[in-house]
């Protein structure tokens, strides 16, 4: 008869761990669709509140970076694919293509993205910054 208690504690235990596992990986795409979508419908200023707080504040973005980012708008976000981490960590690459408001040309960059799980908080935090703008290939419209 102490079989079953210890088999009702090991099932106990493993839900609990599957539903805590299912609220991360809830938290991870949500954070993951409400930074595209920042991306895409806002601007890539609005990325920046996706940073992870210390990042954030010990680098915060120059004058000059946000009239960099202000200068272009996200005409596509693809989710190239993921990279291998660690259970704290999620990597993806995604390319991005943006216009210049100004010319109206088109670059794509391709942006590898670290994702960091902040066990406290219970929020999944981008580590890697905001995408290089500066990179990428160019081509007219």
């Amino acid at each position: 008869m102490r079989l079953r208690p210890l088999l009702v504690l090991a099932l106990s235990t493993a839900l609990l761990t599957g539903c805590a596992t299912n609220r991360r990986a809830d938290a991870l795409q949500k954070a993951l669709d409400g930074y595209s979508t920042a991306l895409r419908w806002d601007s890539l200023v609005a990325g920046e509140a996706f940073i992870e707080p210390k990042l954030r504040s010990e680098h915060p973005l120059s004058k000059f970076e946000i009239a960099r980012y202000a200068q272009l708008r996200v005409a596509s976000y693809e989710v190239q694919g993921t990279l291998p981490g660690t259970p704290d960590t999620y990597r993806q690459v995604v390319r991005i293509a943006l216009i210049n408001r100004n010319t109206q040309m088109v670059r794509n960059i391709t942006d590898k993205q670290t994702w960091r799980w902040d066990a406290k908080d219970k929020h999944w935090w981008l580590v890697s910054g905001l995408p290089d703008v500066t990179q990428g290939d160019q081509r007219g419209n």
